[in-house]
């Protein structure tokens, strides 16, 4: 660990007194602020990135493995890197090679806040109805989501927010080049606090049919019905260390 860098520490020292446990009250739109406009200013060297790798599409130049023991491209898994994580925040970075894919999920509860660090990443993002609109199809049932997001971030850009209920609390990565995200996620996941992280498929409104007229705000391909599904067996992820500043708590 290196001399703890003003950003990351600011950014813990922020988080420490914007978020709770509960999540309950949620935190004041000029105290996301705060920390949108922190994150703003985080480049790959203040969470120990080097720029000299960023560029690396296989993904492994700043995780220590040797250029023997790369594999093809498809191969290469997300790396999961946790930088510090507490009852009321998470703070944490994901690597993406080329092509790789996190999958449709929910932020139950949460506020998260995510800030490319280098590449293009697309993001597709949906809030659920409300009320709930359920309808039973192939022997489950699929809620209806509108979509809110669906573009291509490139670093560096403007820190992005979503909330527990606006703002694309469930969304899907795709890396269209090597990309980071550092996100900081508040309440963590807790399955025991009913914060567990559920998978979704999306199908487009028009596959679905059903009883009743659906009263819609925008076009009809705005929407999509998504289903429960299991977390995807091809979802290949691994735990990277975290070799940036220390953070002081």
């Amino acid at each position: 660990m290196t001399k703890s860098s003003p950003c990351v520490q600011a950014l813990y020292e922020l988080c420490k007194k914007t978020f709770t446990p509960s999540g309950i009250p949620p935190p004041s739109s000029q105290a996301i602020q705060k920390l949108r406009s922190l994150l703003d200013t985080f480049g790959p060297s203040d969470v120990g990135l080097k720029e000299d790798n960023v560029e690396d599409d296989r993904g492994h130049g700043f995780f220590g493995f040797s250029q023997f023991n790369r594999v093809a491209r498809w191969a290469q898994p997300i790396t999961f890197v946790d930088i510090y994580e507490c009852d009321s925040f998470t703070m944490c970075m994901f690597c993406l090679p080329t092509s790789s894919v996190i999958p449709l999920h929910d932020h139950p509860g949460m506020t998260v806040l995510s800030k490319m660090l280098y590449g293009s990443m697309h993001v597709k993002a949906y809030d659920w109805v409300e009320p709930a609109c359920i309808r039973k199809f192939a022997g489950s049932s699929v809620r209806l989501a509108k979509l809110v997001v669906d573009k291509v971030l490139t670093a560096p850009c403007d820190t992005s927010a979503l909330y527990p209920k606006h703002g694309g609390n469930l969304h899907c990565f795709t890396a269209v080049s090597s990309c980071a995200v550092l996100d900081i996620l508040a309440p963590p996941y807790l399955e025991a606090a009913g914060r567990k992280c559920t998978y979704y498929h999306d199908y487009p409104y028009s596959s679905i049919k059903g009883n009743g007229s659906i009263n819609f705000e925008g076009k009809e391909e705005e929407y999509a019905w998504l289903k429960e599904i299991d977390t995807p067996e091809d979802l290949y992820m691994r735990p990277g260390i975290y070799t940036g500043p220390a953070i002081q708590v």
